[in-house]
């Protein structure tokens, strides 16, 4: 990845910034963005093995330092184990990264309950728990900087990956309730909401045959860590899926909705 003159990731220079999920798509290209502007990293995902070829590529590229520490989101003692493992190590982190996210696609009853209940721990619980422990740390030192992993799917009911969009919806009205919350004390907090992007997400949520004109994972997070840094609320990466979500509030819900199903509705064999 070529360095990009005032890339945003410059913002947190000399900072630590944790980043999860970063061991794939957005949270990779994430820690690229950060890793050319200096930042310092604690990476963690699942994959140890894609962790710590990450954080020997940055760290050995950009001449930033790279913590590594494996965990699933899935398990809700995860985020204090993150926690601990930074308060370890003495880092002060500056930007708190809540990327890990996942979806699956079928109709509801069809998928599989424990994968529906391991989604709304990772991409709602988690969420809520990884802020709650460093927000106190960024208040007291009144500096700090969080972005939300939101999406496109934020703004309506997608039937068939339904659990999905909802927790998508949570994770923005969360951000944009709590970016106001903290303004008063410095503190930015940003939702990146990012439609059909180049990642493992369709393969691994069964959504591939779904895919339409996809950004790149580098052009959502350079998107994503530029809205914050400049201090908004919720960015909507792409043009195409800014005059989408936003068209949508000019018909009814049901219609939208009705529209969504059509699209999704699985084959019958």
């Amino acid at each position: 990845m070529s360095h990009r003159n005032g890339s945003p990731g410059r913002a947190w220079s000399g900072k630590w910034a944790l980043v999860t999920g970063a061991s794939a798509g957005i949270g990779v290209a994430l820690a690229e963005e950060l890793a050319s502007g200096g930042t310092n990293l604690v990476l963690t995902a699942r994959r140890r093995d894609r962790l710590d070829a990450l954080a020997q590529r940055l760290s050995s590229t950009w001449r930033v330092q790279t913590e590594v520490f494996p965990a699933d989101l899935a398990d809700p003692a995860a985020p204090e184990r993150i926690f601990a493992f930074t308060k370890g190590k003495g880092i002060a982190m500056d930007l708190l990264i809540n990327n890990a996210g996942f979806g699956q696609y079928g109709e509801f009853p069809s998928v599989d309950k424990q994968r529906l209940l391991d989604m709304v721990q990772v991409n709602c619980a988690a969420v809520v728990h990884l802020t709650h422990l460093y927000l106190p740390e960024m208040l007291a030192r009144r500096r700090g900087d969080i972005l939300i992993l939101a999406s496109t799917a934020s703004f309506q009911a997608v039937p068939y990956i339904s659990t999905y969009a909802a927790t998508k919806a949570f994770d923005l009205l969360f951000a944009e309730g709590l970016a106001e919350e903290m303004k008063p004390y410095g503190i930015r907090v940003c939702a990146l909401c990012p439609g059909s992007t180049e990642s493992e997400f369709h393969a691994v949520s069964g959504q591939e045959k779904f895919i339409r004109k996809a950004e790149t994972a580098q052009e959502v997070a350079h998107t994503g860590l530029k809205a914050l840094a400049a201090g908004k609320s919720y960015v909507i990466s792409g043009l195409r899926n800014y005059l989408g979500a936003h068209g949508e509030r000019l018909v009814p819900r049901r219609f939208v909705t009705r529209t969504a199903a059509r699209m999704f509705k699985p084959l019958k064999k």
